[in-house]
């Protein structure tokens, strides 16, 4: 298989996985702040962070995007024999990695929008909660940069 496909198809994961965990961690989260705000509808301003933070895991997919196809030049493929590989695996693997940061980010989100339905006050405890397998996925972007 030629190294441009491979790359392309490393491309793809990234960007796909990310954005099909985004979906999933919004939604998690979103169906978690409809079934909240039927209990308390003033909690709306802060819930909606909630929802919307996996959101960024789709964000950090598009970055991944640019990366490499910022390199996809016949001076790096000439350069670089062993890129096609490269970019497919850490494709692969930094998708992986959004996918599950930002399905694992919605299900904490949905908690946390559950409890300030039932009247508890932890939202910033939630943001904080949310943001360690966040941090994972902010790793594995750094990898990339790194690698590239």
């Amino acid at each position: 298989m030629e190294p441009i496909t491979l790359a392309y198809i490393g491309i793809a994961f990234i960007l796909g996985l990310s954005c099909i965990g985004s979906a999933y961690g919004t939604s998690i989260a979103g169906n978690a702040v409809v079934g909240a705000l039927k209990k308390n509808p003033d909690i709306f301003g802060k819930t909606i962070a909630l929802a919307a933070l996996p959101g960024s895991q789709g964000l950090f997919g598009f970055l991944g995007f640019f990366l490499f196809h910022s390199k996809l030049t016949p001076d790096y493929m000439s350069a670089n024999p062993h890129f096609g590989i490269t970019f497919c695996l850490m494709g692969i693997s930094v998708g992986i990695v959004e996918l599950l940061s930002s399905i694992r980010v919605g299900q904490v989100c949905a908690n946390g929008a559950s409890a300030m339905g039932n009247g508890h006050d932890v939202f910033s405890n939630t943001l904080i909660l949310a943001v360690f397998p966040e941090l994972y996925s902010i790793i594995a972007i750094a990898a990339t940069f790194l690698v590239l």
